[in-house]
């Protein structure tokens, strides 16, 4: 669905080769996947939950054969590696950011509120496997930050108003792992809930901004919308807020769960765990603010000629405009869509503002998980929350001490600093950081690496099994060589078999003289 999803402007070069990666990519997560469920069901001989969880002790004291890992750990990495690929983790995450090739609807839902969170539910759902293998849950933990915090970075440097945003979900993709692999099972799934809520604000708001533009998608050709676009500006601040972590707002209560949760677990790669997921509240008010201000406040850069190139090119609803050109033409304004893109906006404000508060207590400690998700006796996260939990409103104010708040703050500030009152410094740290900002201008080298390392190393792998044992092996040795063999024999039996009778009696008087030639001789 997703393949055809973002493929849905089958004309365009980019979707074409976007939901082409998507499937691709998804596939290798699916190998892990396979792998994981064939060993489940070849050691417990069920899919049925019930009945696999009954048995998890045959997991947990088998070894795999050959290499002597424990049989748990092996099947919940394979399980996990499922995860990885629908849920984009490091570092089967890149064609996540392509996917917005799609319509922002399809971004909106899909690839930010509901698809992407499958790994997420499938780890939850088979928590009392995970929680009898610690390596696995050290795994998930790193392969979580590595993903919250370099996917953030990420963030900063886009250009696209819909990539930012995509950026921004692979990030917070990363956190609810990370939550995952600190047994915070339930705190993980709060944060799904409530993020599903502002990512999908941000982006039906960015789809109604690039709407408003006539599909210009880049930031740079934006600002001072704020005056145009009342709603779409007030709504897009709640969601940022939310986003950031700001008190009182719904990511505010999950996102800092899952701080807490890293802090109280004690697996191997908790420490890097816990930088990452610190790091990143900062990374993640930066670039959000960023494109906020980029966008909604400072100087208007639209109905100009553009002399810097676009990292996208086409519309976002497929046919150019009557200009010929998108984007706005000069002197043009820009103008608020109708209700049918606000009304949206502002129904999914109210729960990315009020939801966390409402739905903490029951989802992270009341009985809404009950009987559903287990955590092992050796994994306390969950129990320290519950004993520093004194309902939403203590937990909002004492947030407003801890770091992540002057973390998320310092983020904004520096944002508002650096993009509002000395625009001149973001090309300044450019220059100096010329090799780190390559880095990320390429997405660490990732795509290069796929396509010239392991899309050649394949395709090489294809040709010679094509060449060498296709047409060499199966054409040529099995099916020609065996005519050519048969033909052969063939033709040395049919100069013997002539069907002459003295033939037959010299062979017969030939045959008696080597016999008694033989006993003769060698019998003495």
């Amino acid at each position: 669905m997703s393949y055809l999803l973002i493929g849905f402007w089958y004309t365009r070069p980019t979707a074409i080769f976007a939901n082409m990666k998507a499937f691709l990519v998804n596939r290798v997560g699916d190998f892990g996947f396979i792998l994981g469920i064939g060993i489940i069901l070849a050691y417990t001989g069920s899919m049925d939950y019930q009945e696999v969880f009954a048995k998890k002790d045959v997991l947990v004291n088998g070894t795999l054969p050959g290499f002597g890992w424990a049989l748990i750990s092996v099947a919940c990495i394979c399980l996990f590696i499922g995860a990885m690929g629908k849920s984009a983790q490091f570092p089967l995450h890149v064609w996540l950011p392509d996917s917005m090739e799609g319509p922002t609807p399809i971004s909106a839902l899909i690839h930010a509120a509901t698809m992407v969170t499958a790994g997420i539910f499938m780890v939850t759902r088979m928590s009392p496997l995970f929680e009898m293998s610690d390596a696995a849950l050290s795994f998930i933990l790193v392969i979580g930050s590595i993903t919250a915090l370099f996917m953030g970075f990420m963030g900063i440097i886009q250009n696209d108003i819909k990539r930012v945003v995509a950026y921004s979900t692979l990030s917070q993709l990363g956190y609810m792992t990370v939550a995952l692999g600190a047994s915070a099972y339930s705190v993980a799934v709060f944060h799904l809930m409530t993020h599903a809520f502002f990512k999908a604000l941000l982006f039906l708001g960015a789809g109604a901004v690039i709407m408003a533009m006539h599909h210009d998608q880049d930031i740079r050709n934006m600002g001072g919308l704020k005056k145009y676009l009342k709603i779409i500006w007030i709504t897009s601040l709640l969601g940022s807020l939310a986003l950031i972590g700001t008190p009182f707002f719904s990511g505010f209560y999950s996102k800092d769960m899952i701080i807490e949760a890293v802090h109280a677990t004690h697996l191997p790669g908790a420490g890097f765990a816990n930088f990452a997921v610190l790091a990143g509240v900062f990374v993640t008010a930066f670039y959000s603010f960023r494109m906020y201000f980029v966008v909604f406040h400072g100087p208007e850069n639209f109905g100009k000629e553009h002399h810097h190139a676009h990292d996208s090119h086409h519309a976002d609803e497929g046919e150019e405009d009557d200009h010929g050109h998108h984007g706005l033409a000069p002197g043009e304004k820009p103008h608020s869509p109708g209700l049918v893109v606000t009304l949206p906006l502002i129904l999914l404000a109210i729960p990315s503002v009020i939801i966390g508060a409402i739905a903490i207590e029951p989802m992270l400690f009341g009985s809404f998980f009950k009987d559903v998700i287990f955590v092992g006796e050796n994994h306390h996260a969950m129990h320290e929350l519950a004993e520093e939990f004194h309902g939403p409103v203590a937990m909002a104010i004492h947030g407003l001490q801890t770091p992540p708040f002057w973390l998320a703050l310092a983020g904004v500030v520096m944002s508002w600093y650096m993009y509002m009152i000395n625009p001149a410094l973001p090309a300044a740290i450019k220059r100096a950081f010329g090799p780190i900002y390559r880095l990320l201008e390429n997405k660490y080298y990732m795509d290069w690496f796929n396509e010239n390392v392991i899309a050649r190393a394949t395709r090489a792998l294809g040709t010679g099994l094509w060449k060498g044992g296709d047409q060499a092996l199966i054409d040529g040795a099995v099916v020609n060589g065996s005519w050519k063999v048969v033909g052969r024999i063939s033709g040395v039996v049919r100069w013997m078999q002539s069907g002459y009778i003295y033939h037959y009696a010299f062979a017969m008087l030939l045959g008696v003289f080597i016999l008694m030639t033989y006993f003769v001789w060698f019998k003495r």
